[in-house]
């Protein structure tokens, strides 16, 4: 039998306060929070994720796996620092590949932007699920990245808890049932 994982969305309008919705009524709720629960009902044993992160940045990379422990979920993490070693390792393994790759783009020997390509273009590498995992937010680039077949695009948090709810919130939608390559709007988390 497989784990169940039951995904509930709840909506949480900002709703300005009655005193102010009097003087400026609000023509349309622009603001939405969407919160993600998950809830997984266990039958087996918790399936474990395999996951690689591929920085230069130690401090990077020690932020990352900190919040990941911090996550409910059972996890193997793999680092590696550059480009190079990254495609090494990556196509040594094509049988035991990880489930997901984070894919930091400004790295040494290769760009994440390089790698991508690779990637992409290795029959036994492009369905791995590649997040881009990023300081910069170029919109050029970004555009770039999903056209070259980046999965999501995350610019990295440099607030705890949101590093622990954008390694989560991409955990979730890459281990989805069928998950399928986002929409242009939904590639950036």
């Amino acid at each position: 039998m497989q784990n169940l994982i039951l995904v509930m969305r709840i909506t949480v309008l900002a709703i300005p306060p009655q005193s102010e919705r009097e003087v400026n009524p609000p023509k349309s709720i622009t603001s939405s929070l969407h919160l993600t629960f998950i809830f997984y009902l266990y039958i087996m044993n918790i399936p474990t994720i395999n996951i690689m992160l591929a920085d230069d940045d130690r401090d990077d990379c020690n932020f990352f796996k900190e919040a990941l422990e911090e996550l409910p979920v059972t996890a193997n993490l793999i680092t590696v620092n550059d480009g190079e070693e990254l495609m090494q390792r990556l196509l040594e393994k094509t049988d035991n590949l990880p489930d997901v790759l984070f894919l930091d783009l400004n790295m040494p020997r290769k760009s994440g932007s390089e790698c991508l390509k690779e990637i992409m273009q290795d029959e036994k590498l492009n369905k791995l699920p590649v997040i881009i995992f990023s300081t910069s937010l170029d919109t050029e680039v970004v555009n770039l990245l999903y056209d070259k077949g980046a999965q999501y695009y995350i610019r990295k948090p440099t607030v705890f808890s949101q590093m622990k709810g954008m390694i989560f919130n991409a955990l979730t939608l890459v281990k989805q049932v069928e998950a399928e390559k986002p929409t242009r709007e939904g590639f950036i988390l």
